[in-house]
């Protein structure tokens, strides 16, 4: 149930509202808007018709039962576009856009160090690299884990870029959110409730990646996990489904990105590199991203793709990641994306 406060309703109002709530069992989540304040009432559904007995209370407008199976990720609980603004201040989403960048994998120092200053030169502000790697292949390169984690550190203080690097288990998260400023959970993992419950206790914001086999309500359900716990800072990424086709690594759901705006107040990002698997493709497929309404970009980049550790077919070189970066910036101007800075 979402709890509707009056405009201008005071906060010993609201206190009172979320006290009552809690003795009904529920979990009050407040969300504060510009305009007026909701309390969403999250348990079990059994129960709600209680909630209704809140109309009554002073500084309540109405008392509103939310529909979708997914309630905090709901734009029933909250209209206004949510923005997850990280410690130096970038924000993602709301007009604001966020384009990651950087290896699939941390391999060394300097493959690190010379593209993350590339990437940074060409208009990203995010630093994207990976620390530990779920592959498909046991024997495939798994990360320099805790050693990936310190590389990618000192890029980001090198380059002032903030990090964003994949989690893959629970007992990872608080090594893995010491280093990072946003926490990756990949496609494998979006259905690890664990992994996501854990991530929930945590302040620092969570990229959540679409299961290359999810609904779109499958995704959203597992962002209500990270939501339930108390972490509101979540940004959700499409990066391909699995279908019959085969000519490309995954098929980009372009419809999911209208779609997610229109279902939840989270940002949008597109990752066109996973989605293809072909380096060709993700130039104009992050054109259509942007144009669909995505709040920013992820993108593989790598100094050396063929003798790359992993995913070199889908990297960019630093010269073409440039090249995109100017192209792209009529399809975000189309978007009303405020745009990166770069010479």
């Amino acid at each position: 149930m979402i709890i509707v406060m009056t405009r201008g309703s005071a906060e010993e109002q609201l206190q009172i509202v979320i006290g009552e709530i809690k003795a009904f069992g529920y979990d009050p989540h407040v969300i504060r808007g510009t305009d007026r304040t909701v309390v969403g009432a999250v348990g079990d559904e059994r129960g709600k018709a209680r909630l209704q007995a809140l109309e009554s209370f002073d500084g309540v407008e109405q008392v509103i039962p939310i529909l979708k199976p997914f309630k905090l990720a709901s734009t029933e609980v909250k209209q206004e576009r949510s923005i997850v603004e990280l410690a130096n201040g970038l924000k993602i989403g709301g007009g604001h856009l966020a384009v990651m960048a950087g290896p699939c994998s941390v391999e060394s120092e300097e493959q690190l160090l010379e593209t993350a200053r590339r990437v940074k030169a060409a208009g990203a502000n995010v630093l994207r690299g990976g620390a530990f790697k779920p592959r498909t292949s046991p024997y495939a390169f798994q990360g320099l884990a805790e050693e990936g984690l310190k590389l990618m550190a000192r890029a980001g203080e090198e380059t002032g870029l903030p990090i964003i690097t994949e989690v893959i288990a629970p007992e990872d998260v608080d090594l893995v959110a010491e280093y990072a400023d946003i926490v990756q959970v990949g496609a494998r993992n979006m259905s690890n409730f664990a992994l996501l419950r854990r991530l929930g206790g945590i302040r620092k914001p969570v990229m959540l990646k679409r299961g290359m086999s999810a609904t779109v309500e499958e995704f959203l359900m597992s962002a209500e996990y990270i939501l339930s716990e108390g972490n509101y800072n979540v940004i959700l990424c499409e990066r391909g489904i699995r279908t019959f086709e085969t000519a490309t690594r995954f098929t980009f759901d372009i419809n999911a990105i209208p779609l997610l705006h229109n279902l939840t107040h989270l940002p949008v990002i597109a990752d066109p590199s996973h989605a293809t698997g072909q380096w060709r493709l993700v130039e104009p497929i992050a054109k259509a991203a942007l144009a669909a309404g995505a709040d920013g970009l992820m993108i593989e980049v790598h100094t050396d793709p063929v003798h790359a550790f992993s995913d070199g077919a889908q990297s960019l070189r630093p010269d073409t990641f440039e090249k995109m970066m100017k192209s792209i910036l009529p399809y975000a101007e189309l978007s009303g994306l405020k745009l990166p800075e770069f010479d």
